[in-house]
């Protein structure tokens, strides 16, 4: 490879192959995760996460693994950033036993209690007063771990966001709420819905700190989460984030997008996460094209594992159909 200028950087090589390689399997599954639904395998609805791959990657790398995330049902990579083997996600979608839900949730509905992703919901903002239920329990139990909750711009319309935001600040929730502004709820843009287009407004009626973000660049992502972590983490309440992202594929697999141009849709790509990440790994001389195509071929060989282990796994007992309704539990107390 030819020499390049260097371009310095606060973040080591170890963390930019951690973000490019992250980044590119949820790039490369979520291909797969199309391909494989048009041919029927995958059934219900579907959300890929083409485009947005850096705000789970600044996020992950800004966190500690006893940190619990929660998000909407475009959820795929965010359990695959946090550690869970793909595999466990293409079975869930394939309704197979082996699926981290043990196929009863599908597409929208990936859990991993190992890896502290508390879902992957369908009802949309429906996850917001959840992520600060979860940060309410984790201040009651004295830890220092914070909850990421996660949603789509669409979701800022619902007003259990407003009285999440309200509790959350008046209580001082270790909670970072993070906007993931695609542009698009569905396939109407957030100019149609709403008199108040930059959405990290909306956290100030209730002094919350919030601000935006480039969801487009993974070391922007980065450090405004260590910022609200840290803040989260002292005791001092929540922020309000808006990741300004785009997605390079229609809202659903169904979606025809006859809402945007095509090239409105190229002039993102030429923003791609992924690419800006090898960018800069090439101008310090460490990634090459070598390199490259060896992480190329790592991924692919895990998206291969994870479709064959989809496909080899059985489907669900029908027993399992009364088993998870309820919760087992030791009561302090017993209702007469």
């Amino acid at each position: 490879m030819a020499k390049t200028a260097e371009k310095k950087s606060k973040f080591s090589k170890e963390q930019y192959m951690k973000w490019y390689e992250s980044m590119l399997l949820m790039r490369r599954f979520e291909e797969k995760t199309g391909q494989v639904y048009v041919q029927q395998k995958i059934k219900g609805f579907c959300h890929l996460y083409i485009g947005q791959e850096a705000i789970v990657a600044g996020t992950v790398s800004a966190t500690k693994k006893e940190d619990k995330h929660i998000t909407a049902y475009r959820d795929h990579a965010h359990p695959i950033g946090l550690g869970l083997h793909p595999k466990y996600v293409m079975a869930e979608m394939y309704a197979k036993i082996t699926g981290c839900s043990k196929g009863k949730g599908g597409s929208m509905h990936i859990f991993s209690k190992e890896h502290n992703f508390l879902g992957g919901h369908g009802i949309v903002g429906g996850q917001v007063p959840l992520g600060a239920g979860i940060a309410f329990a984790e201040k009651y139990l004295g830890t220092d771990n914070v909850c990421v909750c996660s949603m789509g711009d669409g979701a800022v319309r619902q007003g259990a966001l407003h009285e999440a935001f309200n509790m959350a600040m008046t209580w001082k929730l270790p909670v970072v709420f993070i906007v993931e502004n695609n542009m698009y709820a569905m396939g109407t843009s957030v100019e149609r819905t709403s008199n108040v287009h930059d959405l990290w407004k909306l956290g100030l009626a209730y002094d919350m700190p919030s601000k935006p973000v480039d969801g487009l660049t993974v070391e922007s992502v980065h450090e405004a989460m260590e910022e609200a972590v840290a803040r989260a983490r002292r005791g001092d309440g929540p922020t309000f984030l808006e990741m300004k992202t785009y997605r390079y594929k229609g809202h659903s697999m169904s979606d025809a997008q006859t809402y945007r141009t095509k090239e409105e849709v190229k002039e993102y790509q030429k923003q791609d996460p992924i690419e800006k990440v090898i960018d800069t790994m090439k101008k310090n001389g460490w990634i090459d094209d070598a390199g490259i195509e060896a992480a190329e071929a790592r991924v692919k060989a895990l998206v291969d594992e994870s479709v064959q282990f989809a496909e080899e796994s059985p489907y669900p007992d029908p027993s399992e159909l009364y088993k998870d309704v309820y919760a087992d539990a030791d009561y302090p107390y017993i209702l007469e």
